[in-house]
């Protein structure tokens, strides 16, 4: 007698329960992309809200909660785009993972917007448009709206296609886009213009030589000599120091100035005397941790890991004391206009502006900063602690001079062309080295294998710069378009 096999009753049951698995993960799959514009578009209008309780449901208070939500979205983008640059370096060279850079940014920009961020900032974005042009409040109102939209939209595209541009230059050219539009071309300042014009080339070139030339010294007077850890002993301190000092004059410069008025020589000052004493304070302990290290390039990474972190840590904090106005700059002169009815060259800035850009900054950092920070982190050129402490030193001093010089400077710029700066530095020695010791003679080596050799990928260094370029006339374009949609509805 044959066994007969068991029947399966519940094969039906089991067929259906794999095919709802399978809907599961899909819809998980498909859903998951959809999770951070979700957020954003809750704190959207949680903003709303709370603009709505604030300010009010008048007709006039119509305008400020509108400015509120846009003011939200334009946080959010500048936190997707332009804190990448601070955090990218350190966590490209592996001195912080992406999380440990995500929660490290949030609390440091949120910190610099609140503690040290502007109380005062030009409704006209440093004199781009003459405010006598634009006197009456209703128009100003909408050409401030226009400005603001027209930024926000400009560096969300950025974003997506993975450039990091200058907030700072796209609200200059939502400014100017919507002063052209509502008082012609005579309205904007075109020396000021062409001032930030100059700056979009040399910014990034100071910032990509003061970088190469900290990587050469670090190369020609550590990693080259016979005993290298001696020489991080003596060195590494004296490059910590110039950070600690940079850092004290840029938070001088661009800090106190709420509370009291700092000339750049006070500042210089106050960042020599930090840069001594930071430096006699990390001999020693630069000495301790050096103890037993083998006399290798590797084990010198470890000794600029932590001094990575500070910087990025610093660099936060400066920018969103220093940035934050980007983002509520034209809120805070819609508030004003609103609530006085006339047009101030500068205004106070409310606190619960401020935490609307704080806070805006912080979100749109988590949730969309990743792919930046990656991407300016890793796939520009290969970091590591030395190369990226380089890019974060001449971040922060080509800002003191560009500020001595009276250069209307963007730090996406800075930073990003300290970047390139040491990646074509890295190029350029890689090829001397291998001419001194004799690699490149005999066989001849292809253009196809010398383009491959390239330590900077040139695919990202053009999509980069020209959106450096257009960036000031794509944000004016966009500005102008959304005023005139703006005034045919409205009037």
């Amino acid at each position: 007698m044959t066994e007969q096999k068991p029947i399966n009753q519940w094969k039906t049951l089991d067929k259906d329960l794999n095919r709802i698995n399978l809907l599961e993960q899909a819809t998980h799959y498909v859903g998951r992309p959809l999770v951070a514009p979700g957020i954003a578009l809750c704190f959207i209008a949680l903003v709303t809200l709370a603009a709505t309780v604030i300010v009010g449901q008048s007709a006039s208070s119509l305008i400020i909660i509108a400015a509120a939500a846009f003011g939200a979205y334009m946080a959010l983008n500048i936190g997707a785009n332009d804190v990448a640059n601070n955090m990218g370096p350190a966590v490209g060279a592996n001195a912080l993972t992406l999380g440990g850079a995500l929660i490290i940014a949030a609390v440091c920009e949120t910190a610099g917007a609140l503690l040290a961020g502007g109380d005062v900032v030009g409704t006209i974005s440093g004199g781009i448009v003459d405010p006598a042009s634009v006197a009456d409040a209703g128009v100003f109102i909408w050409a401030m709206m226009s400005a603001l939209i027209a930024a926000a939209l400009w560096i969300n595209l950025a974003t997506v296609i993975g450039a990091p541009v200058s907030t700072t230059h796209s609200v200059v050219g939502g400014v100017m886009g919507a002063g052209i539009a509502a008082a012609g071309v005579a309205a904007v300042n075109w020396p000021m213009m062409g001032r930030i014009a100059a700056s979009w080339i040399i910014s990034p070139v100071m910032g990509g030589v003061i970088a190469a030339l900290f990587l050469a010294f670090i190369k020609a007077r550590i990693i080259y000599q016979d005993d290298k850890i001696a020489a991080a002993r003596r060195w590494v301190p004296v490059l910590i120091g110039i950070m600690a000092g940079s850092f004290a004059t840029y938070l001088a410069i661009k800090g106190l100035n709420r509370i009291i008025s700092v000339q750049l020589g006070t500042a210089l000052l106050i960042g020599l005397g930090f840069a001594l004493v930071t430096q006699l304070a990390v001999t020693p302990v630069i000495r301790r941790q050096s103890e037993g290290m083998e006399n290798r390039k590797k084990s010198l990474k470890k000794l600029f890991s932590i001094p990575l972190v500070l910087s990025a840590a610093l660099l936060s904090f400066a920018h969103g004391a220093n940035d934050v106005a980007n983002a509520v700059g034209p809120l805070a002169a819609i508030v004003h206009a609103v609530n006085s009815g006339d047009v101030a060259a500068r205004v106070v800035i409310p606190l619960w502006v401020m935490i609307i850009g704080a806070m805006g900054l912080s979100f749109g950092l988590v949730l969309f900063g990743p792919k930046l920070i990656r991407m300016v982190g890793s796939q520009i050129t290969k970091l590591n602690p030395m190369r990226a402490y380089c890019v974060s030193l001449a971040a922060a001093i080509t800002v003191i001079v560009a500020s001595w010089l009276g250069l209307p400077v963007s730090s996406t710029h800075i930073a990003v062309g300290a970047i390139f700066g040491v990646g074509f530095f890295r190029e350029w020695h890689a090829e001397r080295r291998a001419r001194q010791l004799g690699i490149t003679k005999g066989k001849p080596v292809a253009p196809e294998e010398r383009r491959r050799r390239k330590l900077v990928r040139r695919s990202h260094f053009m999509t980069i710069v020209a959106a450096w370029v257009v960036t000031v006339p794509a944000a004016a374009f966009l500005s102008g378009a959304v005023f005139v949609a703006i005034s045919l509805i409205a009037g």
